[in-house]
């Protein structure tokens, strides 16, 4: 069976990766519509009816707009902007973090793809709230670098230029739009202290949660937990602390759709670091949403994200 597909912003940095995991799939039948309509609205509209699932790739703005033009009833969407991820109208598509979930992106109609730093955020967090093992109230701090293209075509075209040396830390003032959403399926109820930076590299993400001053014992309930919540996801794994060496490169898993947790720190001083590590353009972009679409589309979730080894491994 071949099922219809229509990518709304095909030509965009997301766009485009999603564009190249599904060309090569027989399964697939890419909906493309000409240069010359490609910013229709009603054009646009036919091809998401006609498709079996469309995925925008698209600002905030035009995302909320173009899906509030159609009904559920006439189109499965999934949205890889921010504009729906806290709606409750939205299944929000981080499949692993529950059996439930992974049903509910199964039967939706509307799928909101997490955001990069908040996918390592949330899959450290969540499982560790809901254990106990962190409260949803403790004073956190999150410290990320991400690889330059999660900034779009501007941000590309401005270190690639020249114009920039893509090495900076941002959203200092604290309105980071990935915060709500690591709130609420984090399972915090404080906000936490969200540090992002860009690096001088394209690709690749490393997602650090700092929790100074913990016993020993506590390290072990936090390996558990994570191992417990993961152990059947297929691309989520825990690692041991010494499996990265002495340096841990946020390129590791690049061109996969893997996610790599691990607790890091020392046991003596008790001072401890979450540390996850992803492709900012793979599970925290374009490979979570051809995750969700295979689940949308019935098929088994790994299909065509079967990718190259990550780097360093």
């Amino acid at each position: 069976m071949t099922f219809g597909v229509f990518i709304d912003g095909e030509a965009g940095t997301t766009g485009l990766q999603i564009r190249s995991r599904l060309a090569h799939r027989s399964d697939i039948r890419l909906i493309r519509l000409d240069v010359s309509v490609r910013k229709d609205p009603e054009a646009r509209i036919e091809a998401m009816r006609e498709a079996d699932v469309s995925i925008l790739c698209l600002p905030d703005a035009a995302a909320a707009d173009i899906a509030g033009r159609l009904s559920p009833s006439e189109a499965r969407l999934i949205d890889a902007s921010t504009a729906h991820r806290v709606d409750p109208d939205w299944v929000f598509g981080f499949p692993e973090l529950a059996p439930a979930r992974r049903a509910r992106v199964a039967d939706a109609a509307r799928v909101s793809n997490p955001g990069c730093y908040s996918t390592g955020a949330i899959a450290l967090l969540s499982p560790l709230v809901e254990a106990g093992v962190i409260a949803p109230d403790a004073p956190l701090s999150i410290n990320a670098i991400s690889g330059y293209t999660g900034g779009g075509k501007a941000k590309i075209e401005a270190i690639e230029s020249g114009e920039t040396d893509g090495a900076f830390v941002y959203g200092l003032e604290q309105h980071h739009k990935h915060v709500p959403e690591i709130m609420l399926y984090g399972g915090l109820s404080k906000r936490p202290v969200f540090v992002p930076s860009v690096g001088a590299f394209a690709q690749g993400m490393i997602v650090q949660i700092p929790l100074p001053f913990l016993p020993s014992a506590r390290r072990r309930l936090i390996e558990t937990a994570l191992r417990d919540a993961y152990a059947d996801a297929s691309f989520v794994s825990v690692l041991a602390s010494d499996a990265y060496g002495a340096r841990l490169d946020p390129r590791r898993v690049n061109g996969t759709n893997r996610l790599e947790l691990s607790v890091q720190g020392d046991d003596e001083t008790g001072c401890l670091v979450l540390v996850a590590v992803l492709d900012n353009l793979g599970k925290g972009a374009s490979g979570a949403a051809v995750q969700n679409l295979n689940i949308m589309l019935g098929l088994d979730e790994t299909t065509g994200l079967d990718a190259q080894s990550p780097q360093g491994a």
